[in-house]
């Protein structure tokens, strides 16, 4: 599945085109390097995402095309979520 487009399934990000903003400004890490909209997520990836002023990084569970809003939290584990200070 395209990064962008289980960032907005996982409701990580609202909408696909922000997730694709976001890989095109590098703002979001695939395994510790830029991600672009298109590239592929599997079972056990790590994404880094900088929002704002919050850094999270996520593990990858599931990767399924359509969930839920209960089982949408169940697609990703979050491993940090750290708040940068400028």
């Amino acid at each position: 599945m395209r990064i962008d487009k289980f960032l907005k399934v996982s409701r990580l990000l609202k909408r696909r085109e922000v997730a694709k903003e976001l890989c095109l400004e590098g703002d979001i890490l695939l395994n510790g390097k830029a991600a672009k909209p298109m590239s592929e997520v599997d079972e056990g990836d790590e994404i880094k995402l900088r929002l704002g002023r919050h850094d999270l990084v996520v593990k990858v569970e599931k990767v399924v095309p359509f969930a839920s809003k209960e089982s949408a939290s169940q697609m990703y584990t979050l491993i940090s979520d750290t708040v940068v200070v400028q």
